[in-house]
């Protein structure tokens, strides 16, 4: 009997393992109004860049991007626009990149210097090497799109999702998502849509 209770007992403690031991298998990531904790991450020019660094900002166009998904790539030149249009009104972006570079190599750190230069980046593009940044925001594509607003409270999320409604083609978009967010957060109005779906390549684990 008392073997019968030891097993018992041993199964109970696995059973509750499994869901204790790793809670991050779990988390979805922030969801609109949640507030974003802040992260210390390698800029391509080799400095460490926070949110915290951003004493004026009003809030950040937080972008998950990288060098070798057609769909980020397809993106670059909007992303570099959402930049030079916002970033002077409080509102810059700030790119990460969320790939395991063993598995893709082609955005590793020196890669990824080379795109920034290519490209003419004038907003950081940083690398979350240890892959700690992207399951606490919940992002899943490249690219995806994380708007947060500067309040007493923190980095509060105010949109999620996609940059536009075509990736394919800029002059046949029909709605802005992220233009039309900071526009109506400038504004103090509320957004019009606050999620959509990502689209583009899964980050590489």
């Amino acid at each position: 009997m008392k073997t019968l209770k030891i097993i018992s007992l041993l199964a109970l403690v696995v059973i509750v393992s499994a869901f204790t031991i790793n809670p991050k298998n779990n988390d979805k990531g922030y969801v609109v109004g949640d507030v974003a904790a802040d992260f210390s991450l390698k800029n391509i020019d080799g400095k460490m860049v926070s949110l915290a660094d951003y004493k004026d900002a009003k809030g950040f166009i937080v972008t998950f991007t990288c060098n070798t998904c057609p769909y980020a790539v397809a993106y670059e030149d909007r992303i570099i626009a959402l930049n030079n249009k916002y970033a002077s009104k409080g509102y810059p972006v700030i790119a990460i990149m969320p790939n395991n570079t063993a598995v893709k190599p082609g955005d590793n750190l020196d890669a990824m210097k080379q795109r920034a230069t290519e490209k003419g980046f004038t907003f950081p593009y940083l690398i979350d090497k240890e892959q700690t940044v992207y399951p606490k925001y919940g992002a899943t594509k490249t690219p995806h799109i994380f708007l947060l607003q500067k309040t007493s409270k923190g980095n509060v999320v105010k949109y999620i999702g996609a940059i536009d409604d075509n990736y394919k083609d800029v002059n046949a978009v029909k709605e802005k998502y992220v233009e039309n967010a900071v526009d109506a957060l400038l504004a103090g109005n509320n957004i019009p849509v606050k999620e959509t779906r990502a689209i583009g390549c899964s980050i590489k684990k």
